[in-house]
């Protein structure tokens, strides 16, 4: 939090939630001596009604905060840009087979885009928010992404598509603190949302079965699933809605003469509209030791080495993979990454996000 220090009555918008991390935010700022300002964005109203609104207890929530801290709170809609930028490709990806992270795209497009611009018009210096990242200014023009001390809660791997304009115009206030202190620091600070449950998920989902939301859109088609040797064993409702690994929701249990192990999800065939299905949770079929990844984005604008020894992990809180990354030369945007050891359930469409230690480098999108 060191570089916070140096902005005593500079201007800063928090992006605020109505969840305790981005009010911890905005209250580190302003006991850092920032000129702090909330924003409440209201990215999904899909399901809103004449009687009920999606988001209207979190801006309830953001109400509070802001005026237990006693600062002002814009409110802003971006549902259109959420749209128009992020829930499109989600759809578009799932339609063709693979497992895309709508929040790493939001975090590029909306809170370090649509969010940052609008801040910026209000006379902001810097946003920030509840993330758990930190950052390390090497020079006035470039920054690392660096790991916060609460690895558990560490979120790098959802924003590893952000580039050196949005870091320059960032604060992360949570980078040296556990989410333990935070949730003390609101109580000391008599923040009401101070033990409000943590958001999981996909945001715009809520409280629903995933699967019931995007039948909404994308239609059920049912397939074959199938055993490696093309054997039938049962239905399903969709290739699209399953991912590598599943092991839930297959509905095959209970054939006697295959035993009482489990199935899991090892390939979708979009082409067939068939799911296939291997036994065991550690069966061959589940594992790869290569992927390849595009388009890549590296924080630091480029490529560190055309051959790159680094860690990295596919999927959020996964153990970090020691692997080497090797740039195409023929399309700098696509990357080989062979790992040491072979990785379990590597799915296409999720991110696979580098790292140097306790920077975050970039990453890309598993094909």
């Amino acid at each position: 939090m060191s570089n916070m220090r140096t902005g005593a009555k500079r201007k800063v918008i928090v992006g605020l939630s109505g969840g305790v991390d981005s009010a911890v935010a905005a209250l580190r700022l302003l006991q850092a001596g920032w000129q702090v300002e909330g924003l409440f964005m209201k990215n999904w109203e899909e399901d809103d009604t004449s009687t009920w609104c999606a988001a209207a207890a979190d801006l309830s929530d953001a109400q509070g905060v802001a005026d237990t801290l006693g600062i002002r709170l814009h409110t802003v809609n971006f549902a259109t840009e959420y749209w128009d930028q992020v829930f499109e490709h989600f759809l578009a990806e799932y339609q063709a087979g693979r497992t895309p992270n709508p929040d790493i795209l939001c975090n590029r497009e909306i809170k370090f885009k649509a969010f940052l611009d609008y801040a910026l018009s209000l006379g902001a210096d810097y946003i920030a928010t509840g993330h758990y990242a930190g950052l390390n200014r090497t020079t006035a023009d470039q920054s690392e992404l660096c790991c916060a001390l609460d690895q558990n809660k560490d979120q790098t791997y959802f924003l590893h598509l952000l580039n050196q304009h949005a870091l320059r115009h960032t604060q992360f206030p949570l980078q040296s603190v556990t989410k333990p202190q935070v949730r003390a620091l609101a109580a000391a600070a008599g923040l009401a949302n101070a033990h409000k449950k943590d958001s999981t998920g996909i945001c715009f989902i809520g409280e629903r079965r995933f699967r019931d939301f995007l039948a909404h859109y994308l239609p059920t088609q049912p397939g074959e699933i199938v055993t490696t040797r093309g054997e039938v064993l049962g239905t399903h409702q969709g290739a699209l809605y399953y991912t590598i690994g599943q092991r839930e929701g297959l509905g095959i249990g209970g054939q006697a003469q295959y035993g009482t192990a489990p199935w899991f999800v090892a390939e979708k065939d979009m082409t067939q509209n068939r799911l296939v299905v291997v036994q065991g949770h550690d069966h061959p079929h589940l594992f790869q030791q290569s992927l390849v990844a595009t388009p890549v984005h590296w924080i630091a604008g480029s490529a560190p080495a055309d051959t790159l020894p680094c860690l990295a992990r596919c999927r959020h809180r996964q153990p970090l993979q020691a692997c080497t990354v090797t740039v195409d030369r023929n399309h700098a945007e696509t990357v080989r990454v062979v790992f040491n050891q072979p990785q379990r359930a590597v799915t296409p469409g999720q991110a696979i996000v580098f790292y140097a230690d306790q920077v975050c480098l970039g990453g890309g999108t598993i094909q």
